[in-house]
């Protein structure tokens, strides 16, 4: 018993590394958006691998701050970048409703409600860069009183975000949790 309680001892008192948090940087795609860490991965991704997903974001971010769902497009894009698959082969959609709307709008309709420029619109125009396609749900913008007029260039007006959703599953699109 004393043997076991010194060896328990001995073992609680070794020196036993720590894991170092990694580092999360932007890019390689979205260069100053998306940051993500480097894995090594059990299963790695071969840069033939397809990916065709879509995004829902209902939550506006707040004042002065990126939407998180729409930085999340970024970061799907520079974590599988990273990871080796091409770029080319990663078909992204959002689809915006509920307040989240407000964070679609220009910056001359977001400074007359807001004060300010949009912070996300220069993460938008990045992310469309790559062929994200960007739609806001019909009905939500008309509950808010958002005109097409005052979206960013690029943005889609869908009739609702369920249609866009359903449009995008029959195209082969997967609907990502996060």
């Amino acid at each position: 018993m004393k043997i076991r309680q010194y060896l328990v001892a001995v073992s609680a008192s070794m020196w036993i590394p720590t894991i170092a948090a990694a580092e999360f940087t932007p890019g390689p795609v979205i260069k100053e958006y998306g940051k993500t860490a480097p894995v090594i991965q059990d299963h790695p991704l071969q840069p033939n691998q397809q990916f065709k997903v879509a995004f829902d974001a209902v939550d506006k971010s707040g004042k002065g701050e990126l939407n998180r769902k729409f930085n999340s497009l970024a970061r799907f894009l520079n974590m599988h970048a990273r990871a080796g698959v091409d770029p080319d082969n990663i078909q992204l959609a959002l689809v915006v409703h509920g307040k989240a709307g407000f964070d679609l709008l220009n910056d001359s309709a977001h400074r007359e409600k807001y004060g300010q420029a949009n912070p996300n619109a220069k993460l938008l125009a990045a992310l469309e860069e790559q062929g994200v396609r960007v739609m806001i749900c019909g009905q939500s913008a008309a509950h808010l009183g958002i005109g097409k007029a005052q979206l960013l260039p690029g943005v889609e007006m869908a009739l609702s975000a369920m249609t866009a959703h359903a449009l995008l599953q029959q195209q082969g699109y997967t609907l990502n949790p996060f």
